[in-house]
């Protein structure tokens, strides 16, 4: 419902790049997969997708070069049940701001997409998750992420949170919110 997204909204995230204790496994992902796929770490039955023009969007702010800056958005697209289908996602505004290791989403901008996108849907989209770039090969969610992760999930939904961070390279980092947990999920690419 409108009230979801626009509380969900409402918010103005502040991420930052770092890193986080512990070991992950991180997927390695060709550049440009039509999607990737991966399965719900607290569902059996479901999965996350996200569709191969949702990361050519994303890949194209790779922080891959000294002078890019970390950019940032929300993700757009569907529930049905346990499964979570990426099919959109904001980029950075004129409002955002942003400096190498620093992003700070300014949530008009990208709250005015998600409504315009979800009246078109006949109010079917919903906002799914977020996404950010760090300027690293391997990347991990910092500290700052992890908390402004669980404010959003435990504060704006009880549904599943599709959360990306795009590495310099070749790598993303992909994982997923839901009642209160986080967790980090390998992902493949669909042919």
């Amino acid at each position: 419902p409108i009230s979801t997204i626009s509380h969900a909204l409402c918010g103005e995230p502040h991420i930052e790049a770092g890193e986080v204790s512990g070991s992950a496994t991180l997927s390695r992902m060709p550049r440009m997969p039509s999607a990737v796929v991966g399965p719900h770490p607290f569902s059996a039955s479901g999965m996350l997708l996200v569709e191969g023009s949702v990361l050519a969007r994303l890949h194209a702010f790779r922080q891959d070069a000294p002078h890019k800056l970390e950019a940032g958005g929300i993700l757009l697209g569907y529930r049905r049940g346990a499964h979570v289908h990426v099919s959109d996602a904001t980029v950075p505004s004129s409002q955002d701001t942003r400096a190498r290791t620093r992003f700070h989403r300014a949530a008009q901008h990208h709250q005015a997409v998600a409504l315009a996108q979800w009246r078109a849907s006949e109010e079917l989209l919903d906002y799914v998750g977020e996404w950010h770039t760090h300027p690293e090969a391997m990347p991990q969610p910092s500290p700052i992420d992890l908390t402004q992760w669980r404010i959003i999930h435990g504060l704006t939904h009880r549904e599943p949170m599709a959360f990306i961070i795009v590495g310099n390279h070749d790598v993303d980092w992909y994982g997923v919110g839901h009642h209160g947990r986080l967790a980090e999920i390998p992902m493949h690419a669909e042919a």
